[in-house]
């Protein structure tokens, strides 16, 4: 996860958001099919200029981040009472890099060309901003009326990430006192320079309830939306129990394949591969290498999803349906949405686990086997 060839960053992740309204803090909150954390955290992912990127989260959001995957795609850190003890936070487990990038993680919307004009300007400054020139007549206000008017020259709207040399934002962060409401703030404390760079109108803050719509429509204007399908099917044979979704379901006979025949989770593994024209599992794990006989099923499918990541998706939700007549899926489907969401790395409300009988028809209803359909949903980031 170290790279001194490229910038770390830190997400703060770790406020209430209050004034967002909805029933959690606004970076765990749904807009466009991901939440916004992991929305922000996909653009640094993406970007080629970044290396290690810690997301600083409170101690009450720690299993939201599990949910997520987040600690198998970057390095967590605990939050702190305010803003700057939660970027000290974040600051202190960089493990090798010069220049780290600070970004509120309610800036969903950040784009390449703002990320590139921060690592840029570091070259030649020790810290580096982008903000908005105030274009807009100010005035004072009381009791509803304008009160006055303020000179706008030299003002700017400040936006983040906000760019560092990480030994002199270190410190001075170690030398601050109390709270500051970013991190120019803390830098100017210390006698930081910070250059301003061109920032984006559409690299808003999620404040209130009105700007998700607005980063909604942000984040959709170059949305990729793929839906992919996968269809599995497994005879009977010798064997106490069956492999579905992940979950080993006593059964009086087993399901015969090459693998573990896991007939649900190979269904979604494929419906992820044709979501992406990435073929089929026999194209990434061909049965006719030995390797694989017998293979758990998880290998695929963590597979599958980790393709999906490296390409810039993310898994929205998946459905899976199993049609047999025995055993019973119902009583096992909790644990087996468990499993799947946590191989992919997703919420466990993004998954569904189904089945139904084939009323007594075909190799199903005749209890040759089992069948398995899957369709899922990849969102690009």
């Amino acid at each position: 996860m170290t790279d001194t060839g490229r910038a770390a960053a830190v997400i703060v992740a770790a406020g209430r958001g209050v004034r967002a309204g909805g029933d959690r803090p606004k970076q765990w909150q749904t807009v466009a099919g991901r939440t916004v954390l992991e929305h922000t955290l996909a653009r640094f992912e993406a970007h080629p200029g970044v290396g290690q990127i810690v997301v600083v989260v409170a101690a009450e959001d720690h299993d939201r981040a599990a949910m997520l995957g987040l600690p198998d795609r970057c390095t967590v850190a605990p939050g702190a009472s305010t803003r700057a003890g939660s970027v000290l936070s974040g600051l202190a487990v960089i493990e090798d890099a010069t220049r780290v990038l600070i970004h509120d993680a309610a800036r969903c919307c950040v784009s390449p060309e703002v990320i590139d004009r921060v690592i840029a300007a570091l070259d030649t400054h020790q810290g580096a901003a982008p903000a908005l020139p105030v274009t807009d007549a100010l005035w004072t206000g009381a009791d509803g009326k304008v009160t006055g008017t303020t000179d706008r020259a030299g003002l700017w709207r400040a936006q983040t990430p906000q760019g560092f040399h990480l030994g002199p934002i270190l410190a001075a962060h170690g030398a601050f006192d109390g709270d500051a409401p970013d991190d120019v703030a803390v830098a100017r404390a210390a006698g930081i320079d910070v250059a301003i760079v061109a920032g984006d109108e559409d690299n808003l803050k999620i404040t209130t309830a009105a700007d998700f719509a607005r980063a909604a429509r942000i984040l959709e204007t170059d949305l990729d939306i793929r839906t992919g399908t996968g269809y599995d099917v497994h005879r009977f044979g010798p064997g106490d129990h069956v492999m579905l979704c992940g979950v080993k379901v006593p059964h009086g006979r087993g399901l015969q394949g090459h693998s573990d025949a896991d007939v649900g989770m190979h269904a979604l593994t494929d419906a992820i591969y044709g979501a992406l024209a990435e073929g089929d599992i026999g194209r990434h794990f061909p049965p006719s290498d030995q390797q694989w006989k017998g293979a758990e099923s998880h290998i695929f499918l963590a597979h599958a999803a980790g393709l999906a990541a490296a390409r810039g998706f993310a898994i929205s939700n998946a459905d899976i349906t199993l049609v047999c007549e025995h055993p019973k899926v119902g009583p096992h489907a909790g644990s087996m949405r468990a499993e799947l969401a946590r191989i992919c790395g997703i919420e466990v409300g993004r998954v569904s686990v189904k089945a139904t009988t084939s009323e007594r028809l075909g190799f199903t209803g005749r209890e040759e086997g089992i069948a398995a359909m899957a369709a899922v949903t990849l969102v690009s980031s």
